[in-house]
């Protein structure tokens, strides 16, 4: 009843199908995730691009207490003009 493939033949089979199950199974995972907000997984990834060095000095500025909170929104708005 093997079809001639024998007992080694019938193995085979099982195999691509386990294969075939386990990569659908992880396929499916990498979709839901994808669409459920992307691989990165926790809340400290920032989407979008990296601050620049410029941002970085500025957000440090603001919190050593340097520069208040109006000159801060002005300057990031100068930032983002430049981007």
């Amino acid at each position: 009843m093997g079809y001639g493939y024998g007992m080694g033949g019938m193995a085979l089979w099982w195999l691509f199908g386990l294969l075939l199950v386990v990569g659908l199974v992880l396929l499916s995972v990498l979709v839901i995730r994808v669409l459920a907000g992307g691989t990165s997984g926790g809340p400290s990834a920032a989407p979008g691009p990296p601050p620049s060095r410029a941002r970085e000095i500025l957000d440090e500025r603001y919190a050593r207490g340097e520069v208040s909170t109006e000159e801060y929104q002005e300057r990031l708005r100068s930032l983002d003009e430049r981007s």
